[in-house]
């Protein structure tokens, strides 16, 4: 289970905030079921901005925010440049000569990696069940959809599902994936500066994924063709159960678990 601190993350807007700006940030705590406060000082928010949203740890200032950005330069650069069906979680996910791969991301966070999927033409429905996290994905997409390079494909291939990914995969009223694939929350060892600055505001906003283990069951019997979980290198195999394909990256493998047709 996640953090109880979740339930009391702030929307609020800076100091200099108009009128409408406040009006906005009301609307989207609205939305997302958080509440709107004014001149929060400490600890983390989500800031609404005139361009778009961001978590901020607000006592300190050093760590910046975390906005989703799938224009950002670094996205960009992996999308143009990034190795494409060569990639790991392209091979991850058996992209090979597919094209129009249906995938479902249980645990969405960012976003990066059904971006990275999206771009190869895959159609990405993500689940996300923070409200704090969903409202930044959310915030990026609609951001995405008026974006010259990502408005003629970007909205058609992702979509955003807020919904605990337990209950949806045992009841899924979409169309049914290809794969899914799981990319649960594991404690970092190291405090190191090494952990991300997004992946340090997320570990004190969530907290390792508790439940990831009753993932994997739902995720088999959903899947047409394939469960792809991202792993830490030397962590456990989700649910102690072991995948038919193991692929070791530097920091991280994918689990390949492969669907057995019973027809």
């Amino acid at each position: 289970m996640h953090s109880p601190a979740l339930e009391y993350i702030p929307v609020t807007v800076p100091q200099s905030a108009t009128p409408e700006l406040m009006i906005l940030a009301q609307q989207t705590a609205a939305k997302w079921g958080l509440s709107y406060v004014d001149n929060v000082q400490a600890g983390l928010a989500l800031i609404q901005q005139v361009s778009h949203l961001e978590l901020r740890q607000l006592d300190e200032p050093k760590v910046g925010a975390v906005k989703v950005d799938f224009g950002s330069d670094a996205l960009t650069f992996r999308r143009l440049h990034g190795g494409g069906k060569k990639e790991s979680i392209a091979k991850a996910v058996g992209l090979k000569g597919q094209e129009g791969v249906r995938i479902l991301d249980a645990t969405a966070g960012l976003g990066r990696d059904a971006f990275v999927l999206s771009s190869l033409g895959c159609v990405v429905d993500m689940i996300e069940r923070s409200p704090v996290v969903a409202a930044l994905l959310q915030d990026g997409l609609d951001r995405a959809a008026v974006a010259e390079e990502l408005s003629s494909w970007l909205p058609k291939r992702m979509q955003l599902c807020h919904g605990v990914a337990i209950d949806l995969l045992n009841n899924w009223t979409g169309t049914r994936p290809d794969v899914v694939y799981l990319d649960p929350m594991f404690p970092h060892r190291k405090k190191s500066a090494a952990v991300k600055k997004e992946m340090r505001l997320f570990q004190q906003l969530l907290g390792p994924d508790e439940d990831a283990d009753l993932l994997l069951e739902p995720a088999l019997l959903l899947a047409k063709k394939r469960v792809v979980v991202k792993r830490p290198s030397g962590a456990p195999y989700l649910a102690g159960k072991k995948p038919e394909i193991e692929m070791l990256g530097k920091a991280n493998r994918f689990d390949v678990y492969l669907i057995k047709k019973t027809n």
